[in-house]
């Protein structure tokens, strides 16, 4: 439904419910949207819905934009959000073969992933957020294929878990398997037998997160 009449008539029923008293008149749209009378009559006459007004409208008011433009039902939307899992993607974070930033603070986008699959890959959904940037290099074949995207879990930072981590360097963020040896120095392995291990003092890693799961390139 994207025709003025009807969008406005809903608008006044809106307003009217929270009016105590009396009819509601364009001018009290326009009141509510912030908009000067003269211009809304104009927009009123040329049919030009003030989208940007609404929307801040419908956040003031906690009402579904969806509902107010298509008719959809509240619950709808609820029930199809539940499906899904919101993670942060960094498009453009490399680890593995080295460089990349060393923190994951800013640069990315949220996506929406199947929270089956979040669950299928966690055992259980996290409490807290999922993040997913890309496998730069070899080193981790055939568990982790170049160009393929890992899952990150920020929570868990203990290497004497198995699993694969990311781990920060002076060099950048790798994603490898992590061992502390007897020593107290900590070994970076690769999966690819091409890659020898690179040894670190403790204080030269920092361990990002452990990679809950992955999916690879086509």
């Amino acid at each position: 439904m994207n025709d003025f009449h009807e969008i406005i008539e809903r608008l006044k029923d809106i307003i009217s419910s929270k009016k105590i008293g009396g009819k509601v008149y364009d001018k009290d749209v326009a009141a509510e949207l912030g908009i000067a009378q003269a211009t809304f009559a104009t927009m009123k006459k040329r049919g030009s819905i003030p989208y940007r007004e609404i929307m801040e409208f419908c956040a003031r008011r906690k009402i579904s934009i969806n509902w107010l433009f298509f008719d959809q039902p509240a619950e709808m939307l609820i029930e199809e959000t539940q499906k899904f899992f919101r993670v942060r993607y960094f498009a453009d974070l490399r680890a593995s073969a080295g460089g990349g930033a060393e923190v994951f603070d800013e640069g990315y986008e949220y996506i929406d992933v199947d929270r089956t699959l979040i669950e299928t890959m966690l055992g259980t959904l996290p409490s807290g957020e999922i993040e997913a940037i890309h496998v730069e290099g070899e080193s981790m074949e055939p568990t982790l294929m170049d160009g393929s995207i890992v899952f990150v879990d920020r929570t868990q930072t203990d290497p004497s878990k198995d699993g694969i981590f990311i781990a920060s360097t002076a060099n950048g963020l790798f994603i490898k398997r992590i061992r502390r040896r007897a020593d107290g120095m900590v070994e970076l392995i690769s999966d690819n037998p091409l890659y020898a291990p690179e040894i670190l003092s403790p204080e030269e890693v920092r361990i990002v997160g452990k990679v809950v799961g992955n999916v690879e390139r086509l």
